[in-house]
This record gives C-alpha cells, sequence and structure tokens, in this order.
C-alpha cells in the first residue's frame, strides 16, 4: 500500500510540475472536470465520446443523458463544498445528492429509510439495512472531522468505498461516492487543483475491475482493503496521464 501512495504522489508531482501548468492551469482544470465527469458517467451506465458530452446542451432527454447531466453537475460542485465538507461531510453528502438528483421527490437530499428501495443496478452487492448505514455514516464523517494521519489517497479510496458499500441514497450513489473521493483528493492537498481525474482512470480499468476491487473493500480484509486502495491509485494515475496528454497537446498548440 505505501508503495501505491508514493507512486501516485510521484506522479501528481510530475503533471503539477509541467511548465504549461504555470501559465495555463485553469485550462486543464477545467478539462479535467470535463473528463472527469464523463469517465464518472461511464461507469454509471452512460459511456459516452469525449465530444458527445461537449456538443450536446440537453442533458434531461433520457436515463443516460440524465447520468451525464448528474455527473457534469456534480464535477462543478465539488470545488465548491471543500469547506464544509471537513466541517459537516454529511451536509454535503446530502448537497451532492440533491445536486445529481436534481429533482423534487421527498427523498433526495437524505439518507435512505427503512424499506426504500435503491436504484443502483450497476453494483449488486448486499444492502445494508437502513439503521447499518446511519450509524456507519456518522462513523465516516467523524473520521473526516476528527481528521487523520492516512495519507489523503487512503482517505479518498476509504470515502469512495465505504459510500459505494452503503449505497446510502435512494439513486446516484456511484456518482455521489466519486465526487466524494475528489473532494478528499483537492481538500487534501494531493491535488488543489483538480487536474488528477481519478474518474477518468476507472473507466479506463473497466467496471468489472472496478467492481472486483469493491469486492475487496467490502470483505473488510487488509488484502481486500489494500487491492482497492491500489485500484483507486492506479485510477488517480490514468488521471495523471491523462491532465499531462492536455498539458502536452497544449504546449504543442503554443509551440
Amino acid at each position: 500500500m505505501a508503495e501505491s501512495v508514493e507512486s501516485v504522489r510521484k506522479a501528481v508531482d510530475r503533471v503539477y510540475g509541467h511548465r504549461i501548468m504555470r501559465r495555463r492551469s485553469t485550462e486543464i482544470t477545467s478539462e479535467a472536470a470535463l473528463r472527469g465527469a464523463r469517465g464518472s458517467a461511464a461507469l454509471s451506465g452512460a459511456d459516452w465520446a469525449l465530444e458527445e458530452v461537449r456538443r450536446r446542451s440537453d442533458f434531461g432527454a433520457d436515463p443516460e443523458a440524465r447520468v451525464m447531466g448528474a455527473a457534469l453537475r456534480l464535477t462543478a460542485e465539488a470545488g465548491q463544498l471543500l469547506s464544509i465538507w471537513r466541517q459537516s461531510p454529511l451536509r454535503v453528502l446530502a448537497r451532492l445528492h440533491l445536486v445529481a438528483a436534481a429533482s423534487g421527490d421527498d427523498r433526495v437530499g437524505r439518507p435512505r429509510q427503512a424499506g426504500e428501495p435503491v436504484e443502483e443496478p450497476l453494483i449488486e452487492l448486499p444492502l445494508p439495512d437502513a439503521e447499518e448505514v446511519s450509524g456507519r455514516l456518522e462513523g465516516l464523517a467523524d473520521l473526516i472531522i476528527a481528521g487523520s494521519s492516512a495519507p489523503a489517497l487512503v482517505t479518498a479510496a476509504v470515502v469512495h468505498g465505504e459510500l459505494l458499500a452503503l449505497r446510502p441514497f435512494t439513486s446516484h450513489n456511484g456518482l455521489v461516492a466519486r465526487a466524494a473521493e475528489r473532494i478528499v483528493l483537492i481538500g487534501s492537498g494531493l491535488d488543489p487543483k483538480a487536474i488528477c481525474p481519478a474518474e477518468v482512470g476507472y473507466a479506463e480499468l473497466g467496471r468489472a475491475s472496478y467492481l472486483a476491487a469493491l469486492d475487496g473493500y467490502v470483505s473488510g480484509t487488509p488484502e481486500g482493503m489494500a487491492a482497492w486502495i491500489a485500484h483507486c491509485g492506479r485510477a488517480v494515475e490514468l488521471g495523471v496521464r491523462e491532465s499531462t496528454a492536455v498539458c502536452e497537446a497544449l504546449q504543442r498548440g503554443a509551440a
């Protein structure tokens, strides 16, 4: 695990040291946000080409378009919630669900209650009951508020994995989990400019690999946890590679 953490830190440092970052970091952040949203949506069943995401303006026409719209809204929202996250992570999670769902349903923006179904067709793990969800969410919030000496990658992976395991909302849990991971990576200082979209990496590694790694997290074994954290680390490294390619393209255009 330590090897994975160190490898991610070195990869992130390299892209932050790219000379184009000194002049055009805002463009790279914007591009990373778009590509990250596309990657997250792909894992939730809307696997669109990047150019299709750029071209479209209507994201309410069909189920896939709504997933893509939700992913784009979450990516835009994540950076605005950093200060609240450290003080009230459960409030932030509720806000993320509200932004993703974008509906007036009274189940939106709060953890699910006993007997409420969950619409998360791509994750088929056993569903914890509402009481367990409540207790584990409180534990997760306490961990975030208290702070941790764990590396940012580990904390981000735990937040991501726990939200996928719990599926605390009636919908959009995958999108919310990945947005929460993004908040941890930005707020921790590992990726302060949000230029290392892990979501790109998860999509590239594929849904089967993602779900297999999640099984490891849910198992609770040291080996399973290490495999999940390593998977998250690899996704960040692939996000770094994506943004490095964007930097190179901008540099060629400026040459």
